[in-house]
C-alpha cells in the first residue's frame, strides 16, 4: 500500500473535549505582547473604573489587597492557538469592584499601563467571570505575564484578559481596543473560533 505524503493526516484521535477547535495543548507558558513590558512600582500602582462625570472608583495596591481575595482554577486559550489547562490564580472578582458602581452601560474598555486596550461586553466581567489577578501558581504575577496585575476573562481569547490593567470605562456602545481595531473579533470566543475580522 502506497505512504500517504505528509499533511494527509485524516482525523485526530482521542481530541480532549476541553480543547476550543483550532486549539492545541501546551504545559508552556508563553509570553505575547503587543509592545514593551510596563515595570509598575507597587507604591506607584493604581486601578480605576470609570462610570462617568463625578463616578470614578480608585483601588490603589493595599486597598486592592485588602478586599476579599478568591483563588481561580482554569483553562486559558489563546488566539494564537495555544491552550494550558487547569491554570490557577488568586486576585479580586469584578463582582467585588463593581459592587458600588451604577451605570446603565453595556459595554467597557479596558486599559493598561503602556496604553493597550480592550473592549469587553460589561455582562462578560461580572457573575463570576472575571477577576483582576496578581498571583499565578502561587507565585507574585510576573511583569512578563501582565504583572503586578491583570485582568483574567477565562472564557474569552487571552488577549481579552489584558496585561498590567490600570482601568476599565464604561461605554454605552462596543467600541474597538487596540487588537480589534486591527483585525481581531470584536467578542473573541474561543468555542466559536471568533479571532478575527
Amino acid at each position: 500500500m502506497a505512504i500517504p505524503t505528509s499533511g494527509f493526516t485524516g482525523r485526530r484521535q482521542n481530541r480532549d473535549a476541553n480543547l476550543p477547535p483550532g486549539q492545541y495543548l501546551t504545559d508552556s507558558f508563553p509570553v505575547l505582547s503587543a509592545g514593551p513590558t510596563p515595570h509598575v512600582l507597587l507604591a506607584d500602582w493604581s486601578f480605576r473604573i470609570d462610570a462617568g462625570p463625578g463616578q470614578s472608583h480608585l483601588w490603589n495596591w493595599v486597598q486592592l489587597q485588602a478586599l476579599p481575595q478568591e483563588d481561580v482554577a482554569t483553562d486559558i486559550h489563546c488566539v494564537t492557538h495555544w491552550s494550558k489547562f487547569g491554570t490557577t490564580w488568586r486576585g479580586v472578582s469584578l463582582d467585588t469592584l463593581f459592587e458600588d458602581v451604577e451605570s446603565d452601560a453595556d459595554y467597557t474598555m479596558v486599559h493598561s499601563y503602556g496604553g493597550y486596550t480592550t473592549n469587553v461586553p460589561l455582562d462578560d466581567l461580572l457573575d463570576g467571570k472575571a477577576w483582576i489577578v496578581h498571583e499565578f501558581d502561587g507565585k507574585p504575577l510576573t511583569p512578563a505575564h501582565g504583572g503586578p496585575a491583570r485582568l483574567l476573562v477565562p472564557h474569552l481569547y487571552f488577549w481579552k484578559s489584558a496585561k498590567w490593567v490600570n482601568g476599565i470605562r464604561l461605554m454605552d456602545q462596543d467600541l474597538p481596543g487596540f487588537w480589534e481595531t486591527n483585525g481581531y473579533n470584536m467578542y473573541g470566543d474561543p468555542w466559536r473560533e471568533e479571532r478575527y475580522w
